[in-house]
């Protein structure tokens, strides 16, 4: 009986691990999801997805006893921050940021966004605009431009903006000296913690008539979809397995048939 009760303990470990290990997989399935869905946004970032292994389990608390812990999988997720490639749209309005920093955004909150998304356009009041319409940040408050002014839009490589001879400001770029405290946040935009250390964008050059496009693969994602996808029914004929152990374990006990 001893034997048996040991066999199921054991049992019951690996059902925790494997339910763990399907937990984790699952959410690398939905992130890489995620990455399938904004590979065709600008500037969208790749999420990724790492395994380590945590413990866990009970200590016992009978002197000289053995503890009663073991380990398992753990998933986590961080941003991959590597700059896309550039692609040449010839569209005044649309800029590209060549190095690390981001653009600032005004939410309706009154709070600051960044996003790498510089598929600008102008509002009804002429001010430059995400695609959502929320107010791009600059040195001199909101950019806003003469709809009578046939003047073309100029934004140079420092992100000074300029309408004809009339300037307006400079797009405000931002780099942070801690990009692990910087987080995705709603609608793909990235949120800075209290230790981003934001600053200004002193290696980072203004691309006008230029978009960043995603840094995700499409044909990787595929790829680790395909790799989650087997790892997730593997554990799952493992945790079917152990079960069915159990079940037999439980039925040898209690000495039915």
């Amino acid at each position: 009986m001893a034997q048996s009760l040991l066999h199921a303990a054991c049992m019951e470990v690996s059902l925790y691990s494997a339910a763990a290990a399907m937990n984790a997989t699952e959410r690398w399935q939905d992130m890489v999801a995620d990455n399938l869905s904004s590979a065709s946004i600008p500037g969208a970032r790749q999420q990724v997805m790492s395994f380590s292994s945590v413990q866990a389990g009970l200590a016992s608390t009978q002197p000289g006893a053995a503890n009663n812990t073991y380990v398992i999988p753990f998933a986590g997720a961080s941003t991959n921050f590597t700059q896309g490639e550039l692609k040449a749209t010839g569209n005044n309005l649309d800029v590209a940021l060549d190095g690390p920093g981001f653009f600032g955004v005004r939410m309706p909150d009154g709070s600051t966004a960044y996003t790498r998304d510089g598929e600008f356009t102008l509002n009804n009041q002429g001010q430059l605009v995400t695609k959502q319409g929320y107010a791009v940040n600059s040195s001199g408050g909101t950019l806003a431009f003469d709809p009578n002014n046939p003047a073309p839009i100029d934004i140079s490589a420092s992100g000074e903006v300029s309408q004809g001879t009339d300037i307006k400001g400079s797009i405000a770029v931002t780099e942070f000296g801690n990009l692990k405290a910087v987080s995705l946040g709603n609608g793909g935009f990235f949120q800075a913690g209290a230790a981003a250390r934001p600053g200004p964008g002193t290696t980072t050059n203004v691309r006008q008539g230029f978009v960043e496009q995603s840094n995700t693969s499409p044909t990787l994602a595929m790829a680790s979809l395909i790799s989650a996808m087997r790892m997730f029914e593997t554990n799952q004929k493992v945790m079917q397995m152990q079960s069915d152990r159990m079940s037999k374990t439980i039925t040898d006990l209690s000495g039915t048939t």
